[in-house]
């Protein structure tokens, strides 16, 4: 890690940023921000070609208006995307002609797991990336990676080109059963890894208004932002280079800037604190679906409903659609809208567990349609 540019704990994530009513960035008030956060010695800024507008919205509010040696950028080859070897020049070309750069920072195999790291090989990406970094275009190499302990060992091992790692680490998934958040940060480490943050506030929900989470933490502390506490879990942990936020307004990114300008771990009380929040999400009941999909075999309106389960969940735990709002546009873009459901129930006559599916998605449809 000693040879990646210094920066402060806290990176700009380029994937929330503030809208217009219409849609559009608002780039004024995006320029401000990056304005404030150039100011007090912030300088690590992350975007994905997925992120849409977000690698040109970089470009508009960072790259034109600042010296390139004064920031640095992380961005990503998003595999997910790609089907074949020629493909892999088309993405990165797009990538730096939308960025306006000549060089990227930290260049990323983006979001994978075991078995998209299997792609990942097939495509010759990690040979195209090392590719780059050979020819000085790309000056760090690493991947984000959502998935099992062991799979991350086993790439880590096949891979010693990687230098750093992009992991999902907050206090709530921490030591949950999906996302594994400690496992996987101890097997980083013990290949002697930076690790690089994403989703330390869980895109928003810890700090949630709604949420049961805010009035525990506010209770114990009414000065402290509640997003706060888990920029600070995430952050102080050793091995971070930088955790990353998707800010998305002002107040938002002035209160983390103060708290990673004046870092300290969690102490005893506080962690006593966190557990009760997290005990307290984890009570909450939720509809057990278990995402076999034989549900959606049937459906003639082509819904894909773990999804629409998934994002329910969502909702009934943080009372909030922060979060899982772009998850429902991104799985419905091209079809399958909960409010298209004709109340058939071929779903619930598949389902193992007995579930009213129709009546979620009913639901679904009120919260994130609306």
């Amino acid at each position: 890690m000693s040879d990646f540019t210094p920066c402060k704990k806290l990176g700009f994530g380029f994937m929330r940023l503030p809208k217009n009513s219409d849609g559009t960035f608002d780039m004024p008030l995006v320029c401000k921000m990056v304005d404030a956060f150039m100011e007090r010695g912030f300088n690590y800024f992350d975007t994905a070609y997925v992120y849409e507008g977000s690698e040109k919205a970089l470009s508009e509010a960072l790259v034109q208006r600042y010296p390139r040696q004064s920031y640095t950028i992380a961005d990503k080859l998003p595999v997910v995307a790609i089907d074949s070897k020629d493909k892999l020049e088309e993405f990165f070309s797009e990538t730096m002609s939308r960025l306006g750069v000549d060089y990227i920072d930290y260049y990323l195999v983006h979001g994978i797991n075991g078995k998209l790291n299997e792609k990942a090989e097939q495509l010759g990406a990690w040979e195209f990336i090392a590719g780059k970094k050979a020819q000085g275009i790309v000056r760090h190499m690493g991947f984000s990676f959502h998935g099992e302990p062991e799979d991350l060992e086993k790439i880590l091992d096949r891979h010693p080109e990687a230098e750093f790692v992009q992991l999902q680490i907050n206090y709530l998934d921490w030591e949950s059963d999906d996302v594994k958040s400690k496992q996987c940060y101890e097997v980083v480490r013990r290949h002697n890894l930076p690790v690089m943050i994403m989703e330390p506030v869980k895109g928003g929900m810890l700090c949630a208004p709604e949420s049961p989470v805010t009035e525990i933490l506010r209770k114990y502390n009414p000065s402290a932002s509640v997003a706060s506490w888990a920029i600070r879990f995430a952050a102080s942990l050793e091995g971070v280079h930088v955790c990353l936020s998707g800010m998305n307004s002002m107040e938002q990114i002035l209160d983390n800037m103060s708290v990673c300008d004046n870092l300290r771990p969690l102490d005893s009380g506080e962690m006593a604190v966190i557990d009760k929040a997290v005990r307290t999400i984890r009570s909450i009941p939720r509809i057990q679906c278990t995402g076999c999909e034989y549900c959606v075999k049937g459906c003639p309106q082509k819904i894909h409903i773990p999804t629409m389960m998934d994002v329910y969940n969502s909702y009934l735990v943080y009372k909030s659609t922060v979060n899982s709002q772009h998850v429902y546009q991104m799985m419905t873009r091209s079809g399958g809208l909960a409010s298209s459901c004709v109340q058939c129930r071929s779903c619930e006559e598949h389902c193992p567990q007995h579930l009213h599916i129709v009546d979620v998605v009913s639901e679904v449809a009120k919260i994130y349609e609306g």
